[in-house]
């Protein structure tokens, strides 16, 4: 494609695709003649841009700034691609022409007539882009890690199973105790109903041999026998 009237930069459009959001990519016009030349800037979806300024003339060697705005997009296209293009027209005018005097006629093709068109895409930048795919050296630590995953895992089940075990222990531990507890009470139990059944078979003996001190003991072998019995109600109690 021929371009001697005016360089138009950059060669394609990106813009910045946020939802919800406006935002504006840059174009410039640069005059490579000697001459007065006139432009305009055309979309294929005139909607969806506002472009400042759409015409102008560029006076030699000098350079026009053009805005391209893109409304706030309400969704976000598949794959972020874009089908929207546009097309700077540009043609040689008089000296002195202004932007004011611009028609479209101008841009009319007609025998030995220059005009010139230049087309440019637009291209969408995400404003989030997706994570990189993991390089191959990424990949080959992936196993690895995986490894180490599974042996924390591993290891993890094991120390619950350690402490499950050990709690277990602790529980015989405790039963264990508590038999061993239960079984001296009762001994001693045991031992505590023999003294008490002997102390009373002792009882019965005073109780007969008072009942025959009565008739032949002194009142000092009585006594004597009395606390006799007390010490060895005492004495089985404290065993």
């Amino acid at each position: 494609m021929s371009n001697t009237l005016l360089k138009v930069q950059p060669s394609e459009l990106k813009m910045l695709y946020e939802l919800h959001k406006q935002n504006s990519c840059y174009m410039q016009l640069t005059n490579k003649t000697d001459k007065y030349v006139a432009f305009k800037v055309k979309t294929t979806n005139p909607k969806k841009y506002s472009v400042r300024p759409n015409t102008g003339v560029v006076q030699p060697g000098s350079t026009c700034n053009v805005t391209v705005t893109m409304l706030a997009p309400k969704e976000i296209p598949q794959d972020y691609h874009c089908k929207d293009k546009f097309l700077v027209q540009s043609v040689v005018v008089e000296e002195g022409t202004a932007s004011k005097d611009i028609v479209s006629d101008m841009f009319n093709k007609a025998p030995g007539k220059v005009v010139e068109e230049f087309k440019l895409r637009v291209v969408y930048i995400p404003a989030n882009p997706p994570s990189p795919v993991p390089e191959e050296g990424e990949e080959d630590l992936s196993p690895r890690s995986s490894i180490a995953d599974d042996e924390a895992h591993h290891n993890s089940l094991f120390d619950v199973a350690s402490g499950s075990k050990s709690h277990e222990d602790v529980s015989i531990q405790e039963s264990s105790e508590v038999k061993s507890l239960i079984s001296r009470l009762t001994e001693e139990k045991r031992h505590a109903n023999e003294q008490n059944q002997k102390l009373r078979q002792q009882v019965d003996v005073m109780r007969k041999q008072l009942g025959k001190g009565r008739s032949g003991l002194s009142v000092p072998t009585i006594v004597i026998m009395f606390i006799l019995a007390i010490l060895i109600g005492y004495l089985a109690k404290r065993s």
